[in-house]
């Protein structure tokens, strides 16, 4: 068995730009009411400014940004296609959560992960993409989306 290249689909400017222009459900896990952590923001920028529709993913997250939130993957209901899962939650906690995603993938139609700046887990993203999920890892749209060239679809943003 030949393993898959382990950069496959990593950080693939194609695969960035593609997540970042085309309108889309993102699950954000580690996203709660509490507007002062990094989540929330930067998933109301999603929303606002990208048109992205928004699954907050944690044990506590009710509503928000008017989204309604379920404590885990398994618990967004069936019809709810995510294509990507943003996880806003320390290394040592993604891994079991990207398992959760490769789990859910079929079911919610998954097609990316993106682990956040500073978010690095080498194996859960190996897994990842043996499962054929593109990954996007240690980064944050916010940053990635002002690299795109004009013509790719992004419009000028200014924060």
């Amino acid at each position: 068995m030949t393993p898959a290249s382990p950069t496959r689909h990593r950080n693939d400017p194609n695969v960035i730009r593609d997540l970042l222009v085309t309108p889309a459900t993102w699950a954000v896990v580690g996203l709660g009411d509490n507007p002062d952590r990094t989540a929330w923001g930067v998933s109301l920028w999603l929303q606002r400014e990208l048109g992205m529709r928004l699954v907050p993913v944690h044990p506590s997250a009710a509503r928000v940004h008017g989204s309604v939130g379920y404590p885990s993957l398994a618990d967004v209901p069936d019809g709810v296609v995510v294509k990507v899962v943003d996880f806003f939650v320390r290394s040592d906690r993604v891994g079991g959560l990207v398992d959760e995603a490769i789990a859910q993938r079929d079911r919610l139609g998954v097609q990316a992960l993106w682990l956040q700046l500073g978010v690095v887990d080498e194996a859960a993203a190996a897994r990842a993409e043996e499962a054929g999920l593109s990954v996007v890892m240690d980064t944050c749209p916010k940053i990635e989306y002002p690299r795109l060239q004009p013509g790719d679809g992004a419009s000028a943003v200014t924060d």
